[in-house]
């Protein structure tokens, strides 16, 4: 896993090709990453599938109880079929503004 932290954001990479291993590292050292808007970045995997996405479902809902922004970055998923408790785009700038407007929904009290 690869980590890069900007602001109040940290962009988790997937480096390994094991989606399972992550979203456990993830959660595992979530007390490290819990105050941080997460971009996880799932790329590197071209057989992602919409139902692996599942795993990130706790995570998901924990983190936005905690009024923080969690965006998948995946590429080759029908975006309309993903469940609404996840938000996934395809690309890391597009993760960047889906955080970005998210920021500015809570400042304004949405």
């Amino acid at each position: 896993m690869k980590v890069e932290q900007k602001g109040h954001t940290a962009v988790l990479k997937e480096t390994k090709g094991d989606v399972n291993a992550f979203a456990e590292n993830i959660t595992n050292q979530y007390a490290t990453y819990g105050k941080l808007n997460l971009i996880l970045d799932i790329t590197y995997d071209s057989k992602i599938a919409l139902k692996d996405l599942v795993i990130f479902k706790d995570l998901a809902k924990k983190h936005k109880a905690a009024k923080k922004s969690l965006v998948i970055v995946a590429q080759d998923i029908d975006f309309d079929q993903t469940p609404i408790y996840l938000v996934v785009v395809p690309s890391v700038l597009e993760a960047h503004d889906m955080i970005e407007m998210d920021e500015i929904e809570r400042d304004l009290g949405f």
